[in-house]
């Protein structure tokens, strides 16, 4: 049995960066490790839930659910936030763990203070990736074609310049590529079937874990209703939501299917009332218990993200992805190739499109095949039980 230990995970102020991470730290903790918790208050109350001990902080990230222009819209707009938000948290995290350092950090990959402050405690840390990773080549293939325009502007020059600064000022000399995109260590949380060129991931770096899905229950229940032959649900996630024009053309794509009950999920930022008047065979709501439905439905129209694709693999739920940013667009693609869904861009998403893709996916018998043999493939990668083994391995290592 492993000595308890301290252990400290750090996140961000985004329901998709925290939840894969929730039923590892419930396992640590029961197995009776002290484990603390760095994230801002708006998400406090979920983590406490799991026994760890919450060590809050102020973000400057848009709150979840905000609207995306919040973000902004280029590459540069994305990561200058994320780095305004790390420099500015990691004075509060070091003073929240003065004279209380842990064993061990845990971090996502989006909490860049967590490696920083791992290096300056020389403790080891973990990376928990709520998506897919860098494989061999990632760079050549991907960051750079991206990067190409903005490293050449003075704007992009500054952003680089400005995080070389900041590592250099914490004893870290790493590239700002390499210390944001390539881990130690690191639990990827998704099947590694949602892994784009899993084969030439370096798995002496990686490993993938699966789905880390717990009890659910307090999350609510959902019966479906009596006489629902065919039951959808769309939801494209809790970040990207304001989208009327796409719930008005899934209404009217499966209100006047017969036996088709839609359940739709518009979060905080749109009014029903822009929906129009809806049928009785619609359910319009701002959140649902995603898991819950999908274990009773025969279609998921979905976003896309890393949580809701591994919840429908799981769910053996047939899936209309609809991508709205970063990852999506890369897991929808992978999704199809796994023969389990269509890839459909946003704004071809009319009736008539997601009608006619529907009506194919759901009779589709190579859709259904391909989805048991994943769930079985998924089942045997470890989950939540796995992770929590392999971080008290790393612990026990380091205390050897």
């Amino acid at each position: 049995m492993t000595t308890p230990a301290h252990i400290a995970m750090f996140s961000i102020a985004a329901h998709g960066h925290v939840n894969p991470s929730l039923e590892v730290i419930r396992e640590l903790v029961a197995r009776g490790h002290r484990v603390t918790y760095a994230v801002p208050p708006v998400l406090a109350d979920k983590v406490a839930a799991t026994g760890a001990e919450v060590k809050p902080w102020d973000s400057t990230l848009p709150a979840p659910g905000a609207d995306p222009s919040a973000w902004g819209t280029t590459l540069l707009d994305h990561v200058e936030t994320f780095l305004d938000d790390a420099v500015q948290a990691l004075p509060q995290l070091i003073a929240a763990y003065a004279g209380d350092e842990p064993d061990l950090v845990l971090h996502d990959i989006a909490a860049y203070p967590a490696r920083v402050l791992a290096h300056r405690w020389g403790v080891p840390a973990i990376s928990l990736s709520p998506t897919y990773v860098a494989w061999r080549g990632y760079e050549e293939e991907v960051a750079v074609p991206m990067w190409a325009e903005p490293k050449k502007t003075e704007r992009g020059q500054a952003y680089y310049a400005r995080f070389h600064t900041w590592l250099e000022e914490n004893g870290i000399t790493l590239h700002p590529d390499d210390f944001s995109g390539r881990p130690d260590r690191s639990l990827v949380l998704i099947p590694k079937a949602l892994q784009p060129n899993a084969d030439r991931v370096d798995e002496s770096v990686y490993t993938f874990v699966g789905a880390c899905q717990g009890d659910r229950t307090t999350e609510g229940d959902w019966t479906r209703p009596a006489g629902a032959e065919k039951v959808v649900l769309v939801s494209l996630g809790s970040a990207f939501t304001k989208q009327p024009a796409f719930y008005r053309a899934c209404v009217e794509a499966f209100a006047g299917l017969p036996g088709w009950h839609l359940v739709l999920q518009i979060g905080e930022q749109v009014d029903p009332a822009e929906l129009g008047e809806v049928p009785d065979n619609v359910e319009v709501r701002s959140w649902v218990p995603q898991l819950a439905i999908l274990r009773q439905a025969d279609l998921f129209v979905t976003h896309a993200g890393a949580g809701g694709s591994q919840e429908g693999l799981a769910t053996v739920t047939p899936m209309i992805a609809v991508p709205q940013a970063a990852d999506q667009f890369g897991n929808a693609d992978v999704l199809q190739s796994l023969g389990v869904a269509r890839h459909v861009a946003t704004e071809e998403a009319t009736a008539e499109t997601l009608r006619a893709t529907a009506l194919a996916l759901v009779d589709d018998p190579e859709a259904a095949r391909r989805l048991k043999e994943i769930q079985a493939d998924m089942a045997q990668e470890g989950g939540t039980r796995r992770a929590a083994d392999l971080i008290e391995a790393e612990l026990a290592a380091r205390r050897a």
